[in-house]
């Protein structure tokens, strides 16, 4: 079994501490004896300067009933072993009824109240590793000679024989993991690296179970914040406690025999890069950083590789293995990632200055061509243009008026006949009785308010009977073309939503056509003029859907997004599919959202809180896929990766549908796609549940 470096034994242990309740905190966790909450909850570790990594199941016994509970943290080589204030910043529980918290949600967050704290830090591995074989753990026990009920340092040997779904790991059954342990580090003895944490023992018996440290990705933004100031802190070579530093005791691992010349990238390389890496803009969540990997290495990062969210991330991804590997490959990287953020108004001249030196120091100038002539794949070049095809962002709420056509289908009616109303939502334009609109036809309208803004029924069907899908373009026309052309100013004309049940999602809203005599040069359909979205009618009665807006927060946060093809090629779409896409992910359908497979999809994904979804109207509804839906596929996620925000999504639709009214060849994949945007911070109106008059 291998053994630590002396010196990494020392930094490993430097950085692991151990959880307990703050003084004088008397309260109890459920179950447990007065008093004994005194003793120490778990164990934990340094992961960037004022933040501590542990298993999630270490805290919930005491701060199930409060998470904002004040607790403390303690190490042997923190504060002089004082308790240093702490808080929970983060957990990824999702159940919290269920009894055993699963590996990939097993992580929490802790942030110290005071920064100014010193304390060392573990590295933490940029490879998204799931390790198998000799770890060594550390931890803190129970100090059972102290009768103050402290905690003693504890480490040991242990070794990896089992990975499980996912996140989790299982330790070979041959040593034993004494109570406390829970959330400390697992270091990797070969690299140098830490790549998971002690989940639990197993009772009454050796072994027990771990979580890799890729799972710290779930945590999303906040796994950005963390790992860019774990970064940043290790990029200034720091020597706090031991007086060693993790990246030069790393290099010492490579031995005389191993140690690389500057034709080989090494710990100390990753280290300068990692720090100017992290003070990028993020990637997002969008495919920059896979397809940036897949032009340096030739082909698609592997399918089974956790969501890239980082330039680390993708950093990692150019490693074979845990050697160090040819410098032109990361260079390269680099090279591409500063072109990127170059290309979108960032500033990346210090890595690139950074990579122009260390290029230097590689003698094999036949070969520097390959970084000082990179250039971005077509699919990652900011699209041409000026000003004029800015994508103008989706008002959220307060930032503009929306109108929104209700299609509110006749019970009990086939074929479907649908009763309509036109809303206004005025956003940040408070309605005032005194400026209330006249209407031509004697209408006296309505304002009231849902959500937080004004809302104004502008025109309602009065027919009793309903219309046909054909009939809705004729009665509309009227009351709704009165009702934009009051709204539209100046600036870009009004968004038009159109709400309406999900097996009806296929109607072509965007083709509409309201002038049946027009002039030539304006004969546009709907959706060329202004964005167009549809919206669930169904989530009007369920407005407060946690999943719904959780994802719409992570989503709406996000710089970039990535599409999620749905269902996977070639198989039927599963719940669980849907519930695990990463919260920033766009589901994308080459099938129609009302019938067959594609019906399925779609309820699916509005069940999993889906609030933006790409679909194909006129698809495949049972056969396998066709060319044409990798073009649909293809240019979705070149859309997407166009964008800076999910805001931006319905004015670059219209901006391609305005290039297909033109005669583009290349954007017809695009004519028959309809746009899912549900913000469910402008909720829909509320259905009329007064009584009707009746004769």
């Amino acid at each position: 079994m291998s053994e630590p470096a002396p010196r990494l034994d020392a930094l490993a242990q430097a950085a692991t501490v151990h959880l307990l309740a703050a003084d004088g905190d008397g309260d109890c966790a459920p179950g447990s004896a007065p008093g004994g909450d005194a003793a120490m909850w778990g164990s934990g570790f340094f992961v960037a300067p004022g933040w501590v990594l542990t298993c999630a199941h270490v805290l919930r016994p005491y701060l199930a009933r409060d998470r904002a509970r004040p607790f403390a943290v303690r190490g042997t080589d923190l504060n002089d072993g004082i308790p240093v204030a702490a808080r929970l910043a983060h957990w990824l529980i999702g159940d919290h009824e269920r009894s055993v918290v699963p590996p990939e949600e097993d992580l929490a967050l802790v942030r110290l109240d005071d920064d100014t704290v010193e304390h060392e830090c573990v590295w933490l591995a940029d490879r998204a590793v799931r390790p198998f074989g000799d770890v060594v753990a550390y931890g803190y026990r129970p100090d059972d000679n102290d009768g103050s009920a402290g905690a003693k340092p504890w480490s040991a040997d242990a070794e990896i024989n089992v990975r499980d779904d996912g996140a989790g790991l299982r330790f070979k059954p041959d040593i034993a993991f004494p109570k406390g342990v829970s959330g400390g580090p697992l270091l990797d003895p070969r690299t140098g690296a830490v790549v998971g944490l002690i989940k639990s023992r197993r009772r009454e018996r050796d072994g027990g179970m771990a979580v890799a440290t890729l799972a710290l990705r779930r945590f999303g933004d906040v796994y950005r914040t963390v790992t860019a100031a774990h970064d940043r802190w290790h990029g200034t070579a720091p020597r706090v406690i031991t007086g060693d530093n993790w990246i030069d005791e790393q290099q010492q691992l490579l031995g005389t025999e191993r140690r690389p010349g500057p034709d080989l990238w090494t710990p100390r390389d990753r280290r300068a890069a990692l720090g100017l890496l992290a003070r990028l803009p993020d990637p997002g969540a969008a495919p920059s950083v896979a397809k940036i990997v897949r032009k340096v290495r030739g082909r698609r990062p592997p399918g089974t590789a956790p969501e890239l969210l980082t330039w680390r991330d993708g950093h990692g991804l150019l490693y074979d293995s845990a050697l160090p590997e040819d410098a032109l490959t990361f260079l390269h990287y680099l090279r591409l990632v500063a072109a990127y953020v170059r290309s979108r108004g960032g500033d990346a001249q210090p890595l690139e200055t950074w990579v122009a030196e260390r290029l230097r120091e590689d003698d094999r100038v036949h070969l520097h061509a390959l970084v000082t002539e990179a250039r971005l794949p077509d699919g990652l070049l900011p699209e041409p243009g000026g000003p004029d095809r800015a994508a103008v962002p989706y008002p959220g709420p307060g930032e503009g008026p929306t109108v929104t056509v209700l299609l509110d289908p006749v019970i009990g009616v086939t074929p479907a006949r649908f009763h309509w109303q036109v809303w206004v939502n005025h956003g940040d334009a408070p309605s005032d009785a005194g400026d209330q609109p006249e209407y031509a036809d004697g209408y006296d309208g309505y304002t009231g308010e849902f959500g937080h803004e004004d809302t104004e029924l502008a025109a309602e069907d009065y027919s009793g009977e309903g219309f046909l899908p054909r009939e809705l373009v004729q009665a509309l026309r009227t009351p709704l073309g009165r009702t934009l052309r009051r709204l539209d100013g100046e600036g870009p004309p009004v968004p038009l939503e159109f709400a309406l049940p999900a097996e009806h999602f296929d109607t072509q809203v965007h083709r509409w056509q309201f002038d049946d005599i027009a002039k030539l040069y304006a004969t546009e359909r709907l959706g060329t003029q202004r964005r167009i979205v549809l919206r669930d009618l169904a989530r009007r009665a369920d407005p407060d859907n946690a999943a719904w807006r959780q994802r719409w927060e992570s989503v709406s946060a996000a710089r970039e997004l990535a599409p999620a093809r749905v269902p996977e090629r070639d198989s039927r779409p599963q719940a669980r599919h849907f519930q695990r896409l990463p919260q920033t992910a766009i589901p994308v359908m080459c099938r129609p959202a009302g019938r067959g497979v594609g019906r399925d999809a779609m309820k699916l994904a509005l069940g999993s809180g889906h609030g933006v979804v790409l679909w194909h109207i006129e698809g495949h509804a049972t056969r396998g896929c066709q060319d044409s839906c990798e073009d649909l596929h293809t240019g979705v996620e070149h859309m997407l990766g166009r964008l800076g925000s999910v805001a931006e999504l319905p004015d670059r639709l219209r901006h391609i549908r305005q290039d297909i009214s033109r005669g583009r060849d290349d954007r017809h994949w695009a004519e028959p796609l309809a746009l899912l945007y549900d913000d469910p911070r402008r909720p829909l109106p509320p259905e009329d549940t007064t009584p009707a008059d009746s004769p």
